[in-house]
């Protein structure tokens, strides 16, 4: 209910959404939870397993069960955090994880069957009958697994991405943070401030206590507008920190929008990524739970969000409150609540020498062991006083410092036996130093001596001083607590609220040898529900070493991973939606070829004519046969400028290249041109393609479109690990060429009308030349077969050299051909693409096996030797068609002619297929054993198109086997 006269929202404003289609109404600054508090609305979801009801526990992003749908339009938004979203005018929200309404959920029969549903029953439940998986478990389960719904529509909203660059960044900005960041700032460093709420203050906004004589939050807002006042500092609320990585990168995620009802061209969320020289981590702890019987029913919540509702929000969480702790902090909550006029039935201390008083009824040495009602808490039960009337109940078993971030690169807290609980250890990520609760001290006092002085160890370490603030007056009282993980008795204690693991599934989990934390996880799901176990790890934690002997440091904790909450993966992804999911790349003859009506195909990245069609043509295959003769007997011309070109040069370059290529290259001449083949390290086919020595020590390597970005990177890797003593450097050059082939038998004629003065190259040949001034590079190599050249210029000549190459070519009944027609003339010639060499063929496969030199090392060359690797293989071959289906299918199997189409008979397949105007259909496949079985006859079935075809298997090239055009 709310309260008058407390809390920090603007009571001028008011604002209304719906839940479950029931409109309710709050305030602005008003979260989606305490609005439906303030409307004494506490059935908010349902656990995972069993389908219990299940309330709001906790007021941060931290709690596990107010998890809602967000609904706009045909979009649908799964897991929205009640606690975490800004109340805004219109907002359609709805209940999830039910079958059925939220109040009668038919899958809530789960609970009544619970005991043949325990930790790890699925291991022993779904292995027989064996034919039921497919036919009843899977489909049951899939049915029910998951938490929210995707509406299977695309995803229209907008994400951003963005990077920022400080000496420190500071993470949270509570009285730590905040102290923290004045000092970095004084100091002149670069400051970010990042709080993951949509107020700065942390804790100070839902506390009663004074700093320097002040309200807590009316300090902060003091602090925070100096920060604001310094051009050195940038302050990012509703940015939740959610990874740290190496080299000082940290992960956030900005709600840009979120509280927006009217966005604009605005993103939803913004994905940064923050490279900070130093860190100072403020986020605070977590309150966790106690585990008694029925300690998940709604209205159970965290001693600390029922007092954080109350001052942050004016909403008391029930009229007759119950607390129940094992602390100091606790008893503030029933403080604050008597304060406000909230009726305390019972205030409920472990501790039999607590040294507390209060004007209502308190129990020392006493324990919560139970709660009554179902939907709604009806009372609670106390070790001797028995039932007690209540209608919320606040509980708290101490707290956890919020290790996580520092523990994302691998590195384990250590326990604090004084405050019971996890902290983390100095350097766990190199460059951050822990402030505050985060770090173990829980005084208020303490936090702002904790922020200065961590500030202070971080600008050491980047060579800064200055003048630290003065530390503002505040509570020092230290913080008392006794451990207290589970209340003995009858009945389930819950530890994990969303996936429902009980303290008996953790003992179980340790009955049956699930002795590691990390498989007691697993075998139970603990800390593996959308909240990562925040509230309930350290709990489930303590129950297992006290289940196996050991103590809580002996046990440890788990991995730690991030991200700390969930992030979209649209806004991870940012830009990569639509045109945006992968980059989109186009050459210098992109425009003109679309306007001659070229259809583009994608080609790796890069957009490539697929054929030029003319007047008449009404089928691509006529214009891939035109282009096809047109080569043949005049000229072409293709853009190749998507071919990878990498620029190497330097004394070593001719040993680098012969450590990569499996033949020589540093016997290449100035001028000349060589081809190669370069293995992976397993012993298979990388890549292929020529390289040209262009004057001594620098050559210019050419890689196939697809594997540009993987030679690259294998070149890299080579460099830097395998070669490191190699005095060689090399960059990628693709996009600062384009570069044409010019194919055909008139080829020399057109360059000759082209270029200030035409070198007489030979085969596999390279020279400079120049065309109008402008210096070019000239190359004699074909993938046609026919006589040709590949002309190079700067990229910025590109589309003007297209053009005057196409118009010349055209005078020589010529013209520009497309991939179609590149395609058919190189399985003509038997030349081999990605088609064909696609991760599983090695050189002896595809014939080359006599180029592997025996006189040099070479990347892959031991492990192409291996067993299995020579004998036996697939073997590149020619197929063409020879009974009465002629149509072959890239993709198609070989068999036997009288073999049945099965796995176990198949001798190979087909890659490659196409029409050859003077052969007919033709193919490249690979083949058992192949080259030893030109003539014969087999079967060729493409399962998928359901074809058969008879093919001849004979030598893969079809035409000028000697090589005399490319020659000529």
């Amino acid at each position: 209910m709310r309260l008058e006269n407390t809390g920090l929202i603007d009571r001028s404003e008011r604002r209304s959404f719906t839940f479950d289609g029931n409109s309710y109404s709050g305030f602005k600054g008003d979260t989606l939870a305490s609005t439906l508090l303030a409307n004494n609305v506490h059935l908010v979801g349902r656990s995972f397993k069993y389908h219990r009801p299940r309330g709001l526990m906790s007021d941060g992003t931290q709690d596990p069960n107010g998890l809602v749908e967000l609904h706009q339009g045909d979009q649908i938004t799964p897991n929205l955090r009640l606690t975490g979203q800004e109340l805004v005018n219109g907002l359609d929200i709805r209940s999830q994880n039910h079958w059925g309404s939220l109040e009668w959920d038919v899958l809530e029969l789960n609970d009544l069957v619970s005991p043949f549903l325990s930790a790890g029953f699925y291991y022993k439940t779904f292995m027989w009958p064996k034919a039921f998986w497919e036919k009843v478990y899977e489909p049951i389960i899939r049915r029910a697994a998951g938490l929210g719904r995707l509406s299977m529509e695309n995803n229209s909203d907008r994400y951003d991405k963005a990077f920022a660059f400080c000496d420190v960044l500071v993470i949270g900005s509570g009285p730590a943070g905040i102290m923290a960041a004045l000092t970095a700032a004084k100091a002149g460093a670069q400051v970010i401030l990042a709080e993951e709420d949509f107020i700065f203050g942390g804790r100070l906004n839902s506390e009663t206590f004074e700093v320097d004589g002040k309200p807590g939050h009316i300090w902060t807002q003091d602090q925070i507008a100096k920060l604001a006042d310094m051009d050195n500092v940038r302050l990012m609320k509703r940015t939740t920190v959610t990874g740290a990585y190496d080299g000082g990168t940290y992960g956030a995620v900005e709600r840009v929008s979120h509280h927006v009802q009217d966005a604009g061209d605005a993103p939803l969320e913004t994905f940064w990524r923050i490279a900070a020289k130093g860190c100072v981590y403020a986020a605070g702890a977590m309150e966790r739970p106690i585990a008694f019987q029925n300690n998940d029913r709604p209205g159970v919540m965290m001693a600390s969000a029922v007092r954080g509702y109350l001052n942050r929000y004016g909403v008391a969480a029930g009229k007759r409150v119950a607390l129940f702790g094992n602390n100091d902090d606790a008893f503030r909550s029933a403080q604050d609540l008597a304060a406000a006029g909230v009726h305390i039935v019972a205030y409920v201390d472990s501790r039999a020498d607590a040294e507390i008083t209060g004007e209502f009824p308190i129990y020392k040495g006493a324990h919560v062991t139970n709660v009554k009602g179902r939907k709604r808490v009806e009372g609670v039960t106390v070790s001797g006083a028995g039932d007690i009337m209540a209608d919320c109940l606040g509980v708290s078993g101490g707290y956890n410092p919020t290790v996580h971030l520092p523990c994302h690169m691998n590195g384990r807290p250590q326990w604090n036996e004084q405050i019971a609980a996890f902290i983390p250890v100095p350097n766990m990520v190199p460059g951050m130093e822990v402030a505050g609760a985060a770090g173990g001290t829980f005084s208020t006092h303490g936090c702002l001596k904790s922020g200065v002085f961590r500030a202070k160890e971080v600008l050491k370490s980047l060579g800064l001083e200055g003048r630290a603030p003065a530390i503002p007056k505040a509570d020092a009282s230290p913080t008392q607590i006794r451990p207290l993980w589970m209340v003995p008795g009858k009945g389930r204690a819950w530890l994990d609220f969303q996936n429902d693991v009980t303290v008996k599934d953790v003992k179980l989990a340790a009955q049956e040898n699930f002795k590691s934390v990390e498989h007691m996880k697993r075998y139970t799901t603990q800390g593996m529900a959308p909240d990562q176990g925040k509230n309930s790890n350290v709990n489930a934690l303590a129950v297992l070493a006290d289940a196996t002997g050991r103590g809580i440091p002996e046990t440890g904790t788990t991995t730690f991973r991030p991200p700390y909450t969930p992030v979209a993966i649209a806004a991870m992804g940012a830009y990569s939606q639509g045109h945006g999911f992968a980059p989109q790349r186009f050459t210098t003859s992109d425009e003109l070829s679309r306007k001659i009506n070229a259809p583009m195909i994608e080609a790796g990245l890069w957009y490539r004519p697929s054929y030029f069609p003319k007047d008449g043509e009404t089928h691509w295959r006529q214009s891939c046969d035109r282009e096809v003769n047109m080569v043949r007997s005049a000229v072409g011309i293709a853009d190749v400028s998507t071919l990878g070109k990498i620029d190497i040069q330097g004394p070593d370059a001719g040993k680098f290249l012969d450590f990569l290529y499996i033949n020589t290259f540093s016997t290449l001449k100035p001028g000349k041109v060589r081809y190669g083949i370069m293995l992976r390290e397993d012993g298979h086919v990388m890549d292929d393609g020529t390289t040209a020595c262009i004057a001594e020590n620098h050559y210019v390597m050419t890689t196939t479109t697809a594997a540009a970005g993987q030679v690259m990177r294998h070149l890299e890797f080579v460099s830097q690990c395998l070669g490191p003593d190699l005095d060689v450097q090399f960059i990628s050059v693709t996009e600062a060429w384009a570069q044409f082939a010019v194919a055909g038998p008139k080829s020399k004629d057109l360059l000759s009308q082209v270029l200030d003065a035409a070198p007489d190259l030979p085969f596999m040949g390279c020279g400079d030349v120049a065309i109008g001034g402008v210096k070019a590079r000239l190359f004699r190599i074909s993938f046609s077969g026919e006589h040709a050249y590949e002309l190079a210029v700067p990229a910025r000549y590109g589309e003007s050299l297209f053009k005057d190459l196409l118009a010349k070519a055209e005078a020589m009944d010529g013209g520009a051909y497309g991939m179609e027609a590149l395609n058919v003339m190189r399985i003509e010639k038997g030349f081999l693409t990605h088609s064909d060499i696609h991760g599983r063929v090695t050189v002896g496969d595809v014939g080359m096996g006599m180029m592997m030199s025996k006189k040099k090392d070479f990347i892959g060359k031991t492990a192409a030797m291996r067993p299995g690797l020579l004998e036996d293989r697939e073997e590149l071959v020619g197929l063409k068609p020879v009974g009465a289906v002629k149509e072959l299918n890239a993709g198609a199997f070989f068999f036997d002619p009288e073999a049945e189409p099965i796995r176990e008979n198949q001798q190979g397949y087909t890659t490659s297929v196409g029409f050859s105007p003077e052969l007919g259909m033709i193919g490249l496949g690979f083949l058992k054993n192949g080259r030893e079985r030109y003539g014969e006859q087999l079967k060729l079935v493409d399962h998928l198109r359901h074809v058969t075809t008879q093919v001849e298997i004979c030598h893969p090239v079809f035409l000028d086997p000697e090589g005399s055009k490319a020659r000529d």
